[in-house]
């Protein structure tokens, strides 16, 4: 049996570190990756008996790229605190680690996404995935402020078992979470978007809206639907908003 190391990124997730650390407690290491927390998480995690660093945030590729070369153990399974292992997808990856095959390097995970009190079939989450079950010294993440994804120097699998994933709190801190999503997507988009005119402001914002509602049948998730819909046409407008106020060195 390989040996596993699970990491958890938190910021301010006392209401999740019980939970997301009881998800992974067949890990041989527990490590959690605090952003130094102001909200007791960072005191919970120590009473749990994990190992807990700490490091202030920048953004979520660049901590979790410090925080992997921390393994102990050559797997490394990384769990963000909003996260749930299922049973049934602990008995695959304990199932993987007895005998990982080769030339194998990392596994996609899907995930059973929730928001606002409601499971989410459709509005463009059906099949979000995520590489989370990786090899230490093969893998690292893109240097992206958001969305950034696992790059991967061998084969990547992908296993049928999917994580509980809920992001929803409260729908203002979802709100405020995706405002600082628009900052970081600013940044990111900056060095590739041309000139800001109205298709970035009206057509690509619209567009959010049409794919996830429309192509994506969030019409069939009802209001959380539209809701998502919204939200993401939203992000894409602040997104340009926030890159016209980058480019004239305003907040």
């Amino acid at each position: 049996m390989q040996k596993l190391t699970a990491i958890i990124p938190t910021g301010n997730e006392i209401h999740n570190i019980e939970a997301v650390v009881a998800s992974v407690n067949f890990a041989d290491e527990i490590i959690v990756v605090d952003s130094l927390s102001t909200d007791g998480t960072y005191e919970k995690a120590k009473e749990l008996g994990v190992k807990v660093i700490r490091r202030a945030y920048e953004y979520s590729a660049s901590q979790k790229n410090w925080a992997i070369p921390q393994a102990k153990h050559e797997w490394v399974l990384l769990v963000d605190a909003d996260e749930r292992v299922t049973p049934e997808l602990k008995s695959e990856i304990l199932k993987i680690l007895k005998n990982p095959p080769e030339p194998i390097v990392a596994y996609w995970i899907g995930r059973n996404n929730h928001f606002m009190g409601e499971r989410v079939n459709y509005s463009g989450w059906r099949n979000d995935a995520v590489i989370r079950l990786f090899k230490r010294d093969f893998c690292k993440y893109q240097d992206k402020h958001v969305h950034a994804e696992i790059i991967a120097d061998g084969d990547v699998g992908r296993l049928k078992e999917k994580l509980y994933h809920n992001t929803y709190i409260t729908f203002d801190k979802y709100l405020e979470k995706m405002n600082r999503y628009a900052w970081w997507q600013a940044k990111d988009y900056d060095k590739k978007t041309g000139k800001l005119t109205p298709y970035h402001f009206i057509i690509k914002p619209f567009w959010g809206f049409f794919k996830h509602y429309i192509l994506q049948s969030g019409f069939r998730d009802g209001v959380v639907g539209l809701t998502i819909g919204y939200i993401q046409g939203y992000v894409v407008f602040m997104r340009y908003v926030k890159l016209w106020l980058l480019r004239k060195n305003r907040q």
